[in-house]
């Protein structure tokens, strides 16, 4: 991200990371399709932790690599690894790369971007990550190695090029069909590696855009799309695209990603997947919903099918749920609710202040009462809570409860977005057939970050929302 991300703000209370918990783990997570902008449980109950991440497939099965995180700071806390058949239902691995002892990736520095390529040169898996201090002014590419896919890897310190670190920060990969490998820098650097992938072989395209970050690159057919987004620190941004049919350029500047205003449905492109299949392959942009300071609790994903024709990359729509068939390498909708429990249904208890929305907005009810909640009790096998996100919006505890009241997942959520908009917050895995109770309550704090001039943006508040909730049976 920008150099004018938050200030780290570590070192707090045990007690205060300890309120932080995201999860009771006590309810693996299983689903049949990806949600967007909702907490992924795996199969411990926890939440997914892998931002600024990106997927290698190896064999039948895709690997995800990224940040782990904690709240409050911003300190590096690890690369964390899971894997998927489906793409769908993550399984944790391991702590790929864990905090060093001391060095560039030791206790309070900054470690972020992880991707892993294999270099079918020699069959060793090379991790590339951007790596800092603590206040992002010392900033480098560096890279680990490791003989099994899920690791332990090794850190082996700054990617070299001319015998010198590469000293920017935003970085990614990019993999091309004659194995030859790539380090992408924010602005639009190109980097070709050596055979073996630990250093540079050739500086192929220089910088070509002011900010320019989150450096994103596949290929269709003979066109390369190069994704990238304004420098905003942890806002959302309308992400944009460069096209050419060489990685030496020139390079096109296209347009944007989704449709403008949307700031990329509130996210931040890291990585594009193709997923090839029998029938043809379809291009998932994976992109980062940010939260600090609840990087590890509130942080969300952001996961959608990209249409690509030509010179011409589009996400006309969001979806806030959907399916992709690895085999096929097909899209298809997810399935439909069978019940609908909206804002004024007598079976939505609410409890402090609410109000109804302003005219002009989607339907719903706002609280920012410190005492506010909300309980709805269904019967089913699966519920996504609904909420009109918006600038004062803060964040909400959500907990879920099985019919004698005990307690089996618990999150917290982030209702905050720079314009009004409807969406899934809270998304349960797929539960065994039975009544439940979901729970929504006022946290009293929201997103903000703070760059290193001391300017603070965010939130406005810390409202929450409830419009509806969505059941299957």
């Amino acid at each position: 991200m920008a150099r004018s991300k938050p200030l780290h703000v570590g070192r707090l209370l045990p007690l205060l990371l300890a309120l932080t918990s995201p999860a009771i783990a006590q309810m693996p997570g299983h689903y049949d399709a990806i949600h967007s902008g909702t907490p992924w449980f795996d199969q411990r109950g926890l939440p997914v932790s892998a931002h600024g991440g990106g997927i290698i497939k190896d064999g039948d099965t895709y690997y995800l690599f990224g940040e782990a995180h904690q709240d409050m700071t911003n300190a590096f806390a690890g690369f964390n690894c899971y894997s998927s058949k489906d793409l769908v239902n993550w399984r944790f691995e391991r702590i790929a790369l864990p905090v060093q002892p001391s060095g560039p990736l030791g206790p309070e520095t900054v470690g972020e971007r992880a991707k892993v390529m294999r270099s079918p040169a020699t069959g060793e898996y090379v991790m590339f990550m951007h790596a800092d201090a603590i206040d992002y002014r010392g900033q480098f590419v560096g890279y680990a190695t490791a003989k099994t896919i899920t690791g332990p890897y090794t850190f082996q310190g700054p990617l070299l090029f001319d015998g010198k670190p590469i000293r920017k920060w935003d970085m990614g990969t990019f993999q091309d069909k004659d194995g030859a490998g790539y380090v992408l820098l924010h602005g639009g650097d190109i980097y070709r590696l050596a055979d073996d992938y630990l250093s540079v072989r050739e500086h192929v395209n220089a910088a070509m855009a002011e900010g320019f970050e989150a450096p994103t690159l596949f290929r269709k057919g003979d066109t390369y799309y190069f994704l990238g987004s304004d420098l905003t620190g942890w806002e959302r941004n309308d992400n944009y695209y460069f096209t050419a049919t060489s990685l030496k350029g020139p390079w096109t500047r296209q347009g944007l990603v989704a449709p403008q205003g949307t700031l990329t449905w509130n996210s931040q492109v890291t990585f594009v997947l193709p997923v090839e299949g029998s029938r043809g392959t379809s291009y998932m942009f994976m992109g980062d919903r940010w939260s600090y300071p609840r990087q590890a609790s509130a942080a969300s994903y952001v996961w959608q099918p990209l249409t690509v024709e030509g010179e011409r990359l589009t996400m006309p729509r969001y979806r806030d749920a959907w399916r992709i068939d690895t085999r096929l390498g097909t899209v298809a909708p997810a399935a439909d609710a069978d019940t609908i429990i909206a804002q004024d249904d007598a079976s939505a208890r609410f409890s402090g202040s609410w109000r109804d929305a302003a005219a002009g907005q989607s339907a719903d009810r706002v609280t920012d009462d410190p005492q506010g909640s909300v309980s709805i009790t269904f019967t089913g096998t699966q519920a996504s809570l609904y909420s009109v996100a918006r600038a004062d919006g803060g964040y909400a505890q959500i907990t879920l409860r099985d019919r004698g009241g005990r307690d089996i997942l618990s999150s917290t959520v982030d209702m905050y977005s720079k314009y009004p908009v409807s969406g899934a917050r809270f998304v349960t895995p797929l539960l065994r057939k039975g009544t439940y109770t979901i729970s929504v309550a006022v946290v009293g704090s929201g997103w903000y970050w703070t760059n290193k001039k001391g300017d603070r943006s965010g939130s406005a508040g810390h409202a929450i929302s409830f419009q509806r909730l969505e059941i299957r049976k």
